[in-house]
């Protein structure tokens, strides 16, 4: 009689990807694990390569293993160039670097590597049907960089340290001009000129806010920034006369 490890070695690939399948749809990730790995073993010239490459990933995904499941999605995209399936393990991969984006006071490293992995998913599959998807998630991970630069300029105004806040804001500004925290930035570096007593730079870089931001929630504060700028200006004029 043949033993249990002849009969193993006699299925073939498609029996192989039919029960790592089943696996997976029972979320049974572990066990179908190994069904898909031996596919990429045993039958990697088959017709279920690809597939089992791609649920491979999935199977690693759906237990939480993104960098185990991004290095899957990487292989398939990288060994398995003409496959059908590398649109889709493209965004996944993004995805994978998605989930490990954290809070933006932390580092950002993986938000950069989604975004650049993205923008390379859009970039060669433009008529995808996650381009909407891909596109709406740079947009918010965009966000936590912005939010994480804007933070940190706030901070550096709390500890009066004026200078090093206004290099945040421009960064928000040059960077991220487009997302929910430019407003909020362009007051911030208002401010801290007016705290260096910087009114001119102030003055212009008000003027700035009312053409970008007319219907800014924070054009009560700018209007009150206004006066303080031009009674500084004011001041200033009379010492110097004074001098």
């Amino acid at each position: 009689s043949c033993s249990s490890k002849d009969v193993v070695q006699q299925l073939s690939a498609e029996d192989h990807f039919i029960k790592g399948k089943a696996l997976y749809e029972d979320e049974n990730y572990f066990e179908a694990v190994e069904e898909f790995k031996t596919i990429g073993l045993q039958f990697s010239g088959s017709q279920f390569a690809d597939d089992a490459q791609l649920y491979l990933g999935d199977c690693y995904f759906m237990r939480g293993e993104f960098l185990l499941a991004e290095y899957e999605y990487e292989s398939l995209v990288k060994r398995m160039a003409s496959s059908p399936f590398v649109p889709l393990a493209q965004y996944k991969l993004a995805l994978c670097y998605y989930r490990l984006s954290p809070k933006s006071l932390l580092d950002q490293k993986y938000t950069l590597k989604a975004i650049d992995a993205f923008q390379t998913f859009l970039e060669y599959n433009p008529i995808h049907d996650s381009v909407a998807s891909a596109s709406q998630k740079i947009k918010y991970l965009n966000s936590q960089l912005a939010k994480k630069d804007f933070d940190t300029a706030e901070l550096y105004m709390t500890l009066e340290e004026y200078q090093s806040a206004q290099h945040y804001y421009e960064k928000v500004l040059e960077r991220f001009h487009d997302s929910e925290y430019a407003d909020q930035a362009q007051i911030g570096l208002i401010e801290s000129f007016v705290a260096r007593k910087k009114y001119e730079k102030a003055n212009s870089a008000l003027d700035e806010f009312y053409k970008k931001y007319p219907s800014s929630e924070k054009r009560d504060q700018a209007d009150k920034l206004q006066r303080e700028i031009k009674e500084g200006i004011k001041e200033s004029t009379s010492e110097n006369q004074e001098k």
